[in-house]
């Protein structure tokens, strides 16, 4: 897979160890800055991340702030775009399993490096189940989410 990378500023500390587990996993790496800890703004990163997922370069993709959050709310508002903080491995895993994210966000003030390394690893690892027979009902809720995208409702 092509994974997009973007953080802030606050983020930029955990960048380094989030690159490498997607290496050592075998994947490719999007960086999209920023390249230190001077002050950025974090819409800029989720956009650049989030441009890569809706254009195709990037399968998915990981942005970081201090908090997770910011990052988090700008990823999803842009249209096909699923991101989540997961500062633990089942909401890693689980959210690309069940609900079909392919953003995950992370909070860099907030957890440390090493379980960065398991949260990355997690989602790099899991795959959305709606097409797996038995597993239809994420499918026809990831369905509902989108239409809630398209027209801001469910029928």
């Amino acid at each position: 897979m092509r994974i997009a990378v973007g953080t802030d500023h606050a983020g930029f500390p955990l960048k380094e160890t989030v690159i490498s587990v997607i290496q050592v996993s075998g994947h490719d790496v999007l960086d999209f800055g920023t390249d230190s800890e001077e002050s950025v703004d974090y819409p800029d990163y989720s956009e650049k991340v989030g441009m890569s997922i809706q254009s195709g370069k990037a399968d998915r993709g990981i942005i970081l702030c201090g908090s997770g959050v910011g990052v988090c709310i700008a990823a999803n508002k842009m249209r096909g775009v699923y991101a989540a903080i997961c500062h633990d491995a089942y909401s890693a895993q689980q959210g690309v399993e069940h609900d079909d994210m392919n953003v995950l966000c992370l909070g860099s003030l907030v957890i440390e490096s090493e379980l960065a390394e398991v949260l990355v690893q997690a989602f790099l690892e899991a795959r959305f189940l709606g097409n797996d027979p038995g597993q239809e009902r994420h499918k026809r809720r990831t369905e509902m989410i989108k239409q809630l995208e398209r027209e801001g409702k469910l029928s």
